[in-house]
């Protein structure tokens, strides 16, 4: 959707804008049906895949010299989001922190970086019948133009990164970003979220960062580029490796993000267990946090029902619907549902007690925060995608193509896995064969 466009009227457009004509009316001949589901069923319509690239010959062309080895690495992780581009059948998305995985040493799991040297990057793509091509991709920069590389920015407070055989130790790197959501800035550029700070970042056409907002009393230092405490504290106690992970662009340009996970507060043990979690609404002309809110999940087992740990329940996109309305996709990595929501004014909880570390409970320990006068924003339930055949695992990206069609994209995670037998003796990968697909759902009624 484009950042200008407004209300239900940018909701509305036809599937022939973003979708290719041809594709659907190919679909619609072969099979009626799928273009018009029974009433209450969603259907898929369309799936086009991503080509083999391999990750050294992306990254270098971009910056020359980034990768020494890419270890048999494809591009992947661009399913991080997808927002349309004013294109038939074109999209941007953006690639999260890079290849990275998981291996116990000595009873420890720590973090691998098999490619440390891979710089995240916004990425143009088009949708051509069951092709998924590149057209563009910008690579992320700092002031100076070096590459803001996805390694993790400070000790102790992010997973200290290593080698692919998780032997080596890597440096942190205070410029690093795991970037996971992407809209259009107005007049240019892009906004992006990250993980690490937790962070909402401003780039430049070109993808130099303009400026990162960060909470206040991250301390982040050594930057090359600015950095600016703008939001509420209480997002430092975000969970390891589940800061930001939706964004979404609302009509009048106001920004929703969504944070991945219940914070841990007070605790670990109290974060992993709670289904509430908090979205906040900034200004970029205010360059300012305007209102926070708290959304509740559902059980972890109406979510997936082959799943008992809530702790795996995630926020990985918020997509605008118009007006103040969002959809936002509550999921595991096997199952996802989406729900619609209205940020209504009377919803904010920005600057109460339940931003304050100390406070006891706190939000996320409360069993039934509406009971305890939190004003839970109210959902209703649009499509439980786990239960629509052919829809890929893990979708970490939602487009509205229009009030009926959503356009999904996974994350194969550069087709990487966890554990010792990731890569061969030779140090190459052993491909999980996982790919990366944009599918076109049919949604049983409009929004």
């Amino acid at each position: 959707m484009s950042p200008h466009a407004t209300g239900r009227r940018a909701v509305r457009r036809s599937v022939a804008a973003v979708v290719p004509l041809a594709v659907l009316t190919a679909l619609t001949a072969a099979d009626p049906a799928s273009a018009h589901p029974r009433p209450g069923e969603a259907r898929v319509i369309a799936t086009a895949t991503l080509g083999d690239i391999p990750l050294g010959t992306f990254s270098n062309a971009l910056l020359p010299g980034t990768v020494a080895e890419d270890r048999g690495v494809d591009l992947g992780g661009i399913g991080s989001d997808i927002h349309p581009a004013g294109r038939e059948g074109e999209y941007w998305t953006v690639t999260d922190r890079g290849p990275n995985g998981q291996i116990k040493v000595d009873g420890t799991k720590r973090r691998t970086f098999p490619v440390p040297g891979f710089d995240p990057a916004i990425v143009r793509i088009k949708v051509s019948g069951d092709t998924v091509r590149v057209l563009r991709s910008i690579p992320l920069t700092t002031s100076s133009g070096k590459p803001v590389t996805g390694l993790p920015n400070q000790a102790e407070r992010d997973e200290a990164p290593y080698s692919h055989d998780a032997r080596t130790p890597l440096p942190f790197d205070p410029n690093g970003l795991d970037t996971e959501g992407v809209v259009p800035a107005a007049g240019g550029g892009f906004w992006l979220v990250d993980e690490y700070g937790p962070s909402l970042v401003h780039v430049s056409a070109r993808g130099r960062v303009l400026t990162r907002y960060v909470p206040e009393g991250l301390d982040l230092t050594g930057a090359d580029y600015p950095v600016v405490e703008a939001l509420p504290g209480v997002l430092l106690h975000r969970k390891v490796n589940r800061g930001f992970e939706g964004l979404a662009q609302l009509p009048g340009g106001d920004l929703v993000l969504a944070v991945q996970s219940p914070l841990s507060l007070p605790d670990k043990d109290a974060g992993e267990a709670s289904r509430t979690v908090r979205l906040l609404r900034f200004s970029p002309k205010k360059k300012a946090v305007t209102a926070e809110y708290a959304y509740r999940f559902d059980p972890v087992a109406v979510v997936d029902p082959s799943e008992d740990d809530t702790s795996e329940l995630k926020i990985s996109s918020v997509v605008a619907a118009g007006g103040d309305r969002l959809l936002v996709e509550e999921r595991t990595d096997k199952a996802a549902r989406l729900h619609l929501v209205r940020l209504d004014r009377g919803a904010d909880i920005l600057g109460d007690r339940w931003d304050d570390g100390a406070t006891s409970p706190s939000l996320e320990q409360l069993a039934d925060p509406a009971a305890a006068g939190v004003p839970v924003l109210s959902k209703r339930l649009v499509v439980d995608l786990g239960t629509v055949a052919g829809v890929p695992g893990k979708i970490e990206g939602v487009a509205l193509v229009n009030r009926d069609t959503l356009a999904l994209i996974n994350d194969n995670d550069f087709g990487m896995t966890d554990g010792a037998g990731a890569f061969d003796a030779r140090g190459r990968l052993v491909d999980s064969g996982i790919e990366t697909k944009v599918t076109y759902v049919r949604l049983p009624r409009g929004l």
